[in-house]
């Protein structure tokens, strides 16, 4: 039987954790409404309350109303909390819904309702951004995909970005990035960050075929958008060694990235 969203009816006290009066939605940092870290907005997810009091994703940060931001983190979903200097996981559909939910309430300083699989709603919302995005590239002829097509534009230095499908061969990742090594390791703006969000069919559904392992995307405002959406779905599956989703992220922040497929030798 499913289980239904979790609402929390009484006003929430409005104490230490509750968002500043005076915040606003300006600069490039947001704070996290459970960890309180001030973070990047690019590796954290906006909400905001709907009519209804429903909690809404706003992944592309667009819609009106006062934002609500959590970092893009599986163990913030899972309401992971220290307390007396340890981590204590509570299970999912019990304590830990209500957590995030008063985190909310307070934040939205009234009652709220959560989705009941927050967590798995918006990993299938990323999936479907990435794709989205992916397919745009592919329209404007910023995406190739193909062993020997995605190669030969890597070979060109015309690439910003690969992705490898998640599901596909070690051997047949790692042969395919053999040669580019030196260029992979070598930092963002210089050279190319290879993230693997999607499995071959999903991303082979974007370019008309059964399956895809290897596209190349180039420079270009839609691959640094498809770095940051890697990046908080890497998070939000606590895998964000493959993928730091941040454009501004610095050369030692790749290198993790690219030895998560091989890349790095």
């Amino acid at each position: 039987m499913p289980r239904r969203p979790i609402t929390i009816e009484t006003e929430p006290e409005i104490g230490a954790d509750a968002i500043e009066e005076d915040e606003r939605e300006t600069g490039p940092l947001r704070r996290c409404i459970v960890t309180r870290e001030r973070l990047p907005k690019e590796r954290m997810i906006r909400f905001v309350i709907g009519p209804d009091r429903q909690v809404v994703p706003d992944l592309a940060a667009r819609l009106p109303g006062r934002g609500i931001w959590l970092s893009a983190s599986g163990d913030v979903l899972e309401s992971t909390v220290k307390e007396k200097g340890r981590q204590q996981k509570r299970q999912t559909g019990g304590p830990a819904d209500r957590h995030l939910t008063r985190a909310f309430a307070r934040a939205a300083r009234g009652p709220v309702v959560v989705p009941s699989d927050l967590s798995g709603l918006l990993q299938a919302a990323l999936v479907r951004r990435i794709s989205d995005l992916l397919g745009l590239a592919r329209r404007a002829g910023q995406a190739i995909a193909g062993f020997e097509k995605a190669r030969e534009v890597l070979r060109l230095g015309r690439a910003r970005l690969v992705l490898q499908a998640s599901d596909g061969s070690e051997a047949e990742r790692k042969r395919f990035l053999s040669g580019f090594a030196s260029d992979l390791v070598s930092g963002i703006g210089v050279g190319i960050i290879v993230i693997d969000p999607l499995p071959g069919d999903v991303l082979g559904r974007v370019f008309g075929r059964d399956y895809v392992v290897h596209v190349a995307v180039a420079p270009g405002k839609l691959a640094e958008s498809l770095v940051v959406e890697a990046g908080r779905l890497a998070g939000l599956r606590n895998r964000s060694a493959r993928a730091m989703g941040s454009a501004g992220a610095t050369g030692r922040d790749t290198a993790p990235v690219n030895d998560g497929t091989g890349a790095n030798g």
